[in-house]
């Protein structure tokens, strides 16, 4: 069980071990690759909102929802994840590229700041994963499953709220209450990144198959984009 929708008992449900199996060098590698495609797509983003900041917002607008689209469906064709993952990236990029412009707007330099933040606390998470310093057990990804589950609750209560005007506390608020809320959320994503490297390492061990590699670099990413806009949203409490 994973807070990540992608990873969880399914992952070793259905699939057919193959001879060429996945490696976590072959994941990382893959990784390396989807964050290559989101940059680029985030860097024309970004400069369509700084030439039009409507047309920008429509680009991330549209972005989004192929995404989430992308990500319902790799959650019951993993078999497609060599195709979906760069899809998702690009799609995502524009996205991100819009949203870190936005940003970039209202506060000088957050964007730089965010995506230090978000690489630190990923390679941070590494190695405490590695070193042994936290340990996946069960007991872990329940809480962190719980966890995620709540938040993500929470900013579909928030989405339905803002869809008639009104706003939910904490995600917004730039007071101690809702740079806590913040830091807790950074919290939650930060120990999904720790258990999505147990799956994943979990999976190379089990010989899954190679296309795998995609589906774990996928979900990785997934998580980074997730704890890049807490980080965003979290930097921007700060500046106020």
């Amino acid at each position: 069980m994973s807070g990540n929708p992608l990873f969880g008992d399914r992952l070793y449900q259905k699939v057919e071990v193959g001879v060429s199996g996945m490696t976590v060098k072959g994941t990382i590698n893959r990784l390396a690759m989807l964050l290559a495609m989101t940059l680029i797509t985030a860097c024309w983003s970004w400069q369509q909102f700084r030439v039009d900041p409507g047309a920008g917002m429509l680009w991330a607008a549209g972005g989004a929802m192929l995404g989430l689209v992308m990500v319902l469906v790799m959650m019951f064709k993993r078999q497609w994840a060599a195709f979906l993952a760069p899809g998702y990236a690009l799609a995502e990029g524009l996205f991100l590229g819009a949203i870190s412009a936005t940003f970039e707007k209202m506060y000088g330099g957050i964007v730089i700041q965010a995506v230090l933040l978000t690489f630190g606390v990923m390679f941070a998470m590494l190695f405490a994963y590695m070193t042994g310093i936290v340990k996946v057990t069960p007991g872990l990804m329940k809480a962190v499953f719980a966890a995620t589950m709540g938040v993500a609750i929470y900013y579909l209560i928030a989405m339905v709220m803002g869809m008639f005007g009104a706003e939910a506390p904490l995600i917004h608020q730039s007071g101690p209450l809702g740079i806590g809320f913040s830091l807790v959320v950074i919290g939650i994503a930060a120990f999904n990144l720790v258990i999505d490297f147990a799956q994943i390492e979990n999976a190379a061990q089990a010989g899954m198959p190679k296309y795998m590699e995609w589906y774990g670099a996928f979900a990785l990413l997934v998580t980074l984009i997730w704890l890049y806009m807490e980080a965003l949203r979290f930097l921007a409490k700060l500046r106020e």
